[in-house]
């Protein structure tokens, strides 16, 4: 299937550039360093995990679905993105947390976490490290059927 076929919502306006890290490159004395500057995707501080939200977040509208549904570490950029994604088309969102190191999770900490009530998760749940992720967001789906 070519990409072209799939739907998408468009979040990152133009391509991002790739620039040259001339600094770095003479620092170590040898090869050129570029970096493609996906800091400017355009959602919540941007990042490479937009571009595939353009294809996931087209499939949940094409399935008239009003919620989104992700799991990722207490601090995820990609949960962050995500529900940046659903603030943008009028979705609600939950997250499932996997605290990677026992008692890493506080809800009042800054960076992401923070980031995550500002955007409005409808929920976070937190799961301990090595729990089956699918089977902990299969729950969620199923609490909210259960809710209507």
């Amino acid at each position: 299937m070519k990409i072209e076929a799939l739907s998408r919502r468009r979040y990152t306006p133009n391509p991002t550039p790739i620039q040259r890290l001339e600094k770095l490159s003479k620092h170590l004395g040898g090869p050129e360093i570029w970096i493609k500057r996906d800091d400017l995707t355009g959602l919540a501080g941007g990042g490479n995990k937009t571009r595939k939200l353009e294809f996931l977040v087209a499939d949940a509208l094409r399935q008239d679905a009003d919620t989104l549904i992700t799991v990722g570490a207490v601090q995820s950029n990609h949960c962050r993105l995500t529900l940046a994604a659903a603030a943008h088309e009028g979705l609600k969102c939950r997250l499932v947390l996997e605290q990677r190191v026992a008692g890493s999770y506080r809800k009042d900490a800054s960076g992401n976490n923070f980031l995550f009530e500002l955007l409005g998760a409808e929920s976070i749940t937190v799961v301990d490290g090595g729990t089956d992720l699918n089977a902990a967001m299969n729950a969620e789906a199923e609490k909210l059927k259960a809710l209507g």
